[in-house]
Parts: C-alpha cells; sequence; structure tokens
C-alpha cells in the first residue's frame, strides 16, 4: 500500500492498471442474482468493449474527457442512443467501484449523459389515431365485442 499526497488516501498503485475491461468483469462478478435479461444486456457491454482500443486503456489514466470521447466515438461509429446508455449504464458503477475501493479519486463517467451524446431516439406508438379509431369502430359495431366498447 502507498500513501498518496495529494489527497491522503491510501490505494494500491497496481490497481491502477488494472484495465477498463477488467475493472467493469469485476464489477459484473459482484452482480449476483440478476435476472437472465440483464445478464443478457451485461454480456452485450462485454462485447462492445471487448473490440474497443478504450476497453485496455488503464482505469488510473482515464479522465472526465476521456470517458465523453468514448461515448461520443460509440455514437458517430453508429451506435444508437440507447445502446451508449446502456454501455454507460455499466461504466459508471463500474468506476464508481473502483472510487469506493479507493482505486482511483474521480469517477470519469459521473456526468449526465445528455450533455454529452444526442438522444436520437424516436417515441414509438403502438397503433396510429386512425388505427385506434377504426378498431374501435369495430368493437362498437360487432355484435360479440360491443359489449367491451365502454371499457375500451
Amino acid at each position: 500500500m502507498k500513501i498518496r499526497a495529494d489527497c491522503g488516501i491510501i490505494g494500491n498503485p497496481q490497481q491502477k492498471n488494472i484495465t477498463v475491461l477488467a475493472l467493469v468483469k469485476r464489477y459484473l462478478k459482484t452482480k449476483t442474482g440478476t435476472k437472465p435479461q440483464k445478464k443478457s444486456n451485461y454480456r452485450f457491454v462485454v462485447n462492445i468493449l471487448k473490440n474497443e482500443p478504450f476497453s485496455g486503456k488503464k482505469i488510473g489514466a482515464i479522465k472526465t474527457s476521456d470517458a465523453k470521447l468514448f461515448l461520443i466515438k460509440l455514437q458517430s461509429d453508429g451506435r444508437g442512443y440507447s445502446t451508449v446508455k446502456t454501455v454507460r449504464g455499466v461504466l459508471r458503477p463500474a468506476f464508481q467501484m473502483a472510487v469506493d475501493d479507493d482505486i482511483i479519486v474521480k469517477n470519469p463517467f459521473g456526468f449526465q449523459l445528455a450533455g454529452v451524446v444526442v438522444n436520437d431516439s424516436k417515441t414509438r406508438e403502438a397503433i396510429s389515431r386512425d388505427q385506434m379509431r377504426k378498431f374501435l369502430k369495430f368493437i362498437h359495431d360487432d355484435n360479440t365485442y360491443c359489449k367491451y366498447y365502454e371499457a375500451l
């Protein structure tokens, strides 16, 4: 253990040398009892990170600007806002774990996502207004389903 003169926090200098991918994998090991869909999302993020040079960087060298530039790069490479948000949703708590373990001083992903990447996602409607009118008219006029019209 070594005492850092800048803030007096005791930390292990070797732990700062672990990569982003290794940190994420370590963080995911702490996530026990997760549902299958959540585990699938975690695997999705790990697969994205495996193909990115960013995942090979040492966590002690990552600055907030590096984190922002990485997320911007993901979006400019064609990843959607939802994917970028999912990746950040794993990286942010992983780096927070490193902060809590006194490996790093500050979480480089501790910023608002909206100020960095553009939310290009579109809200989808289940059915259009015209389709809804036709459906309700069918329910109203049908002998079998007309009893449900008031409920709808």
